[in-house]
């Protein structure tokens, strides 16, 4: 049988090439190192990049009719910067959309581009209001720097009047100024077919064409899940999150205060691309020393309060299996689903109602570490906790909605009262003068300083999924998690496949520690079972998870399932660095994945710090009345209710 596989030949820039039939232009001159500006196009969203995740056995083909029947192209043209010559044709040609069937000869560079393109940059400058120097994206605009290369230094087709934008209510955490979007459409397009949500559309025909949310809404009040992956395709600052830096400078200047910050690993992964630096360029321990020198009070390790979830969700998890599979207790609903990541959660909140009772009831890392440093914390220093600002550093733009949600007073005060996005805290250190790459390294602060591996992968996609099966397998078994995945790497949960599933088989039970005896009271019913989980990440995703768990399909048998709002998880949030791409998202995931390598403790249920804190302060255990009150949400009390009663 003959496999071999059809190629047409095309000729570009004098380059001849041979390629696969289909492919786009753009895409062959990509390939081949010819470059060609663009700005609608993105390589998230090309039909490539939707496939892999979303079916990971889907063929091209397959892919381009998806979406072309779902009348969202995944690069609609919009921009015309990409417009080469093909000889033989009257007219330039969108690259981007330009699909090789026959053999070409094609120019990208030439007298008559050159001239095309410059004209449509002035067109866009025409209708893009506002100053450059006052734009949060002056540096990394996409626009601005096409104009620059082509030399629009002019207003030939004149200037645009200011339209009214919604930056003056801090309510929207995503925040819109219309007067700069070019109309690419990226927002639309990932909004849509990356995270399934749609909150964005495209209204009007022509020249009257704008963005806008469903009957012209604020992103306040439309079905947004302030995920913020809009604001990383968007090329220009039409799209920005709130920006709370202002307010936590003014806290680290009042000497009434006491201003601590926690950092999230993924942050941690790729704030070194704001200074310069390759994708990947762990910065943790410099951070901390910036962040001590621009005025913190303490730094904090947010991996601290990450092993405290997989404390709480652990056992609540075990607690649910227990009710569920021995008590026959209907109430515990399987299966368990991760609470972390607070896109995710308002998108299950708007979209799938129904499913909330399987949700975990733990708080997400963040909260779980605002509501101990206004409580145990506090108590330990003797310090007052109206006094304490509590900021956290993270990948997300959501985790701004989250600090805010009423159910976030825990404490008695707002748990966070300011989460800042990778990209607040690189402005902040620039404006300090601070060259983040050069400084000394200096370690986290007591208590809350211990580092794990699996407080890390936290970052990563399939990493809360990780750091739990580590210490559930341990917990259950009585044995090293080697035993099963050698150096402690659960890999069947790793990757960047859009949903997967994989199993793990109990072969034995060991005793049940005394930090989770309240639960259960032994672990003979777990021998010889088989832990089935899943994972997902881009709520696109999410939405193939739960579509299937309704239709009784392979994912409805897991017990434990991790959803992760962004592309790649939180390395790949909608609060990091701009650009980003697959091969970016990759590099922070090794550069996470080598720091968990690198720590000498790796599983959350040796963190000395979080075993301080049962013995000192939730004395009894996990998911008891007290950590609930602290740890735990409202809205699963049924679940809270069931891990109450007492074992049989």
């Amino acid at each position: 049988m003959d496999t071999k596989v059809e190629t047409i030949v095309v000729v570009i820039d004098g380059k001849e090439l041979n390629v696969s039939p289909g492919t786009t232009v753009l895409e062959a001159a990509t390939a081949a190192g010819i470059h060609i500006p663009t700005l609608c196009h993105h390589d998230d969203l090309c039909a490539e990049a939707l496939y892999s995740q979303t079916d990971a056995n889907a063929d091209r083909k397959t892919a381009a009719e998806k979406y072309t029947a779902s009348g969202m192209l995944p690069t609609p043209s919009s921009c015309r910067l990409c417009l080469v010559e093909v000889e033989g044709l009257r007219t330039l040609q969108a690259s981007c959309s330009l699909p090789i069937i026959n053999p070409m000869k094609i120019h990208t560079s030439s007298t008559k581009i050159r001239h095309a393109r410059r004209d449509i940059l002035e067109l866009m400058m025409s209708e893009h209001y506002g100053d450059c120097f006052a734009c949060t994206r002056n540096g990394t605009c996409e626009l601005q720097k096409l104009c620059s290369e082509y030399g629009v230094n002019t207003e030939r087709f004149g200037r645009p009047e200011q339209a009214p934008f919604e930056m003056a209510d801090p309510a929207n955490i995503i925040q819109r100024d219309m007067n700069k979007c070019i109309l690419c459409r990226r927002c639309v397009r990932m909004c849509a077919l990356y995270q399934g949500v749609s909150a964005l559309t495209t209204e009007g025909r022509g020249d009257h064409s704008r963005i806008s949310t469903f009957m012209g809404r604020e992103m306040k009040d439309a079905w947004c899940i302030n995920c913020g992956q809009c604001i990383n395709r968007c090329p220009t600052g039409a799209l920005t999150e709130r920006d709370d830096t202002e307010a936590v400078w003014r806290a680290i200047e009042d000497p009434e205060k006491f201003v601590v910050i926690q950092t999230a690993p993924a942050p941690r992964a790729a704030i070194g691309e704001a200074f310069g630096c390759e994708p990947g360029t762990p910065m943790t321990f410099q951070m901390n020393t910036a962040l001590r020198r621009i005025g913190f009070d303490k730094v904090f390790d947010t991996n601290f309060s990450a092993d405290l979830t997989i404390f709480e969700e652990g056992a609540e998890l075990i607690g649910r299996l227990y009710h569920a599979l021995v008590l026959k207790d209907n109430a515990a609903a399987l299966p368990q689903f991760t609470s972390c990541s607070p896109g995710w959660i308002k998108f299950i909140e708007h979209f799938y109602p129904d499913f909330l009772p399987h949700l975990s009831t733990a708080k997400s890392p963040q909260q779980m570490m605002g509501a101990v440093l206004k409580t145990y914390f506090a108590e330990k220093n003797g310090w007052d906790p109206a006094k304490i600002v509590s900021v956290s550093l993270m990948p997300c733009t959501a985790k701004k909605f989250e600090a805010g949600r009423h159910e976030m007073h825990s404490s008695g005060f707002q748990d966070v009262d300011y989460a800042l996005t990778t990209r607040e805290m690189a402005r902040m250190f620039k404006q300090a003068g601070i060259d983040l790459p050069k400084l000394e390294k200096s370690n986290f602060d007591d208590p809350f300083g211990t580092p794990t591996g699996s407080g890390v992968i936290f970052g990563a996609t399939g990493g809360v999924m990780e750091a739990a099966l580590r210490t559930v397998i341990e917990v259950v078994t009585g044995e090293p998690v080697e035993n099963l995945f050698g150096h402690a790497d659960i890999q069947p949960v790793r990757g960047f496949d859009g949903v997967r599933m994989a199993e793990v088989t109990i072969p034995k039970v060991g005793p049940v520690p005394a930090v989770f005896s309240r639960l259960v009271p032994n672990f003979d019913w777990l021998k010889g079972a088989t832990l089935k989980v899943g994972l997902a990440h881009g709520t696109a995703n999410a939405i193939r998870v739960l579509e299937d768990i309704k239709q009784k399909g392979p994912l409805s048998t897991c017990h434990f399932i991790e959803f992760m709002a962004c592309p790649g998880g939180c390395l790949g949030g909608g609060g990091q660095p701009i650009p980003t791409s697959p091969e970016i998202r990759a590099a922070r995931a090794k550069a996470i994945y080598a720091e968990d390598a690198a720590y000498q403790v790796r599983k959350s249920h040796e963190n000395k710090d979080v075993l301080r804190i049962y013995e000192e302060f939730f004395r009894e255990g996990p998911c008891s009345r007290k950590s609930h009150d602290l740890l735990h949400t409202h809205y699963t009390a049924r679940n809270a209710t069931v891990l109450d009663k007492k074992p049989a």
